[in-house]
């Protein structure tokens, strides 16, 4: 079991038959349709892929998302200094 006393939650995706996921460790979500979502997680970028996808449930406070739609693809990336708020989001995906 990890420590969550620290400044970091831990990172969890929970997927049932590819229609309902729920992320925990969010620190933000970054842009949403019903073809992408794109979340800040603890563990970098998550951009989540589908068809007719919703953000059903967000709690920040707790770092928790739950989306419904088909899902097609999960794609995680890194970002190297995160901190950097002139550098546009592309330009820290594409680094």
């Amino acid at each position: 079991m990890e420590d969550l006393s620290g400044s970091t939650r831990a990172h969890k995706v929970t997927m049932t038959n590819r229609r309902n996921c729920t992320v925990n460790g969010v620190n933000d979500v970054l842009s949403f349709d019903i073809h992408e979502i794109l979340l800040e997680t603890e563990q970098g970028m998550l951009m989540i892929k589908g068809n007719d996808l919703h953000v059903s449930r967000l709690t920040l406070e707790k770092g928790e998302v739950d989306i419904d739609g088909k899902i097609d693809s999960f794609t995680y990336s890194d970002v190297v200094n995160a901190g950097h708020k002139n550098e546009s989001l592309l330009a820290r995906l594409f680094r």
